[in-house]
Formats: C-alpha cells, sequence, structure tokens
C-alpha cells in the first residue's frame, strides 16, 4: 500500500505540470497570434422590398501567421453617411492557410428607415461614406480568440 501513494502523488504532480503548461501556452496566444487583416473587395445588391434589402459583402481576409486560422463566425455592422443601417452575420466555418489570403461573402440585411435622405445622398453624391465594425471569432491550434475588425472608406457611385 505504501508504493502506491508516491506513484498517485507522482502522476498527479504530471498532470499538474501538464495542465499548467498548457494554460500557459494559451494565454501566450495573444503574443504569438498577429491579428488577421480584413479588406472589402465588393458590395452585391439584392433589393427585397422598398425599404430593405439583402448585402453580400465580398471580404478579403488575410492570414499573416505562420498556422492555419479557423474563422468560427463572422459578425459586422455597415455605416451609411456615419448612420447605422444594417447588420449581418456568417456563421459557416471556413480555414485560411497560414501566411496567405481568402474570401468570404458575409450577408448583411440592411433596412433603410429614412428612405428620402439615403436615396437622396444616392442621387447627388459621388462618393458615399461608409464603415464596416465587427468581430471575428477564431479558433487556432493554441486556443480561440476574437478579433475586432473595422473598414472605412467610400462608394463611388458614378462608375
Amino acid at each position: 500500500m505504501m508504493k502506491l501513494y508516491p506513484q498517485n502523488m507522482r502522476n498527479f504532480r504530471r498532470i499538474l505540470f501538464l495542465l499548467s503548461f498548457c494554460l500557459a501556452l494559451v494565454s501566450c496566444l495573444s503574443w504569438i497570434m498577429e491579428m488577421p487583416s480584413f479588406a472589402l473587395r465588393g458590395i452585391i445588391a439584392r433589393p427585397l422590398s422598398f425599404t430593405e434589402m439583402n448585402l453580400l459583402f465580398d471580404l478579403e481576409i488575410r492570414n499573416p501567421n505562420g498556422f492555419d486560422l479557423t474563422f468560427r463566425s463572422i459578425e459586422c455592422t455597415f455605416y451609411l453617411k456615419n448612420e447605422e443601417i444594417g447588420h449581418g452575420r456568417l456563421e459557416r466555418e471556413f480555414s485560411i492557410p497560414s501566411a496567405s489570403t481568402t474570401r468570404a461573402q458575409v450577408p448583411v440585411v440592411v433596412r433603410l428607415r429614412n428612405w428620402s435622405g439615403s436615396l437622396q445622398a444616392i442621387l447627388t453624391q459621388e462618393n458615399l461614406p461608409y464603415k464596416i465594425e465587427g468581430k471575428a471569432d477564431v479558433r487556432t491550434v493554441l486556443g480561440s480568440r476574437s478579433f475586432p475588425f473595422f473598414n472605412e472608406g467610400s462608394i463611388n457611385l458614378k462608375n
């Protein structure tokens, strides 16, 4: 009976060491993992009604890390002329290989509350300022993390 106690204690210490090591490795993930970059490459509009439409954002996502990233979800909010007009969420899981770029299409439902103001801005302005804010939930071999992203620019309506 006396021999079992030291053996059990040794196993307990090994398990405790492994758990501590894994916890330390996951907590260092933010130091190791670089944030992916997001760029808007296009918007496809599909009107649903007079005040509602579906937009499909074509996002280019670059993984600067030396390991693959698995995106579990992407959420975003769309602003036109600093007015929030829609939300979107991509629930489909996809992977980006290490040090590469891929595209993802995020559906956004847009509800135009002030249709006359939005229509006037679309018809009278050559460049319409937009802003996209969101977050991406990412999983790696080292753990999971959420990344915020931000993109702004202007939509050239005359071309």
